[in-house]
């Protein structure tokens, strides 16, 4: 799946109050890196790793707090960090009020647009946490989907997240959870059923189906070996 991110365009995750304007999308690069404009509002983001993936900041105003493997340090303006694929991180702004502003870089870029606009758009409509993570269904249908082996967080072993989304994401997908939407990837279609995530109702419609259903085939096999024991 393409990502229609184009450079100058802006997201913005009301949950966590940050923003991101594309400068260069894996469009413009062949897929060889995808770099934005972050503006990072006091607060960061959990400890996660990008096994296939180079990170690279450079702090354009503010001072970003980083941790790096085992080293914790601040970044000043004009300061650089590296992070090499496979090693955990994360980044956050410590200041009350002041936001910090950093010119990120991800290669290769992957589906990265992809998972940053469909993280944003779910929070713009409600179907996040209070720390901007999507319901964990959803979560794993999107890190078992197009993002395979893109992101995980640093807890617990990756080996086990990899089970647990595995598990998951099949009843996340029945009850009608997409790895991505046209609604936040491609926003010029039209909108619709389908164009989105789905509606809390039609969740539970599903849900319940799903549940009766079970519970029919379970009647009915509890019959059959009642039948045959019997005879």
């Amino acid at each position: 799946m393409r990502s229609m991110a184009r450079s100058g365009q802006e997201i913005h995750n009301p949950v966590q109050g940050d923003s991101i304007v594309f400068r260069q999308t894996a469009r413009d690069t062949g897929g060889e890196l995808m770099s934005g404009e972050l503006v990072v509002s006091p607060g960061g983001n959990p400890l996660h790793v990008h096994p296939l993936q180079e990170e690279h900041f450079e702090i354009l105003s503010g001072t970003l707090g980083v941790h790096i493997g085992d080293e914790r340090r601040n970044l000043e303006e004009g300061q650089e960090a590296t992070v090499p694929p496979g090693t955990p991180h994360m980044w956050f702004n410590e200041s009350d009020r002041v936001e910090v502003r950093v010119l990120g870089e991800v290669r290769p870029a992957l589906n990265t647009e992809v998972f940053l606009e469909t993280l944003y758009g779910l929070a713009r409509d409600g179907r996040t946490d209070e720390s901007g993570v999507p319901y964990p269904l959803q979560f794993a249908v999107m890190l078992n989907g197009l993002h395979k082996g893109e992101i995980y967080l640093a807890k617990p072993p990756m080996a086990l997240q990899k089970a647990l989304f595995a598990l998951l994401s099949p009843v996340g997908k029945l009850l009608g959870y997409r790895d991505h939407y046209p609604k936040y990837s491609a926003p010029e279609t039209p909108s619709g059923e389908g164009a989105g995530p789905p509606s809390t109702t039609s969740v539970m419609a599903r849900a319940v189906a799903m549940v009766a259903s079970l519970v029919m085939a379970s009647l009915f096999l509890l019959g059959r070996m009642r039948q045959r024991s019997e005879g």
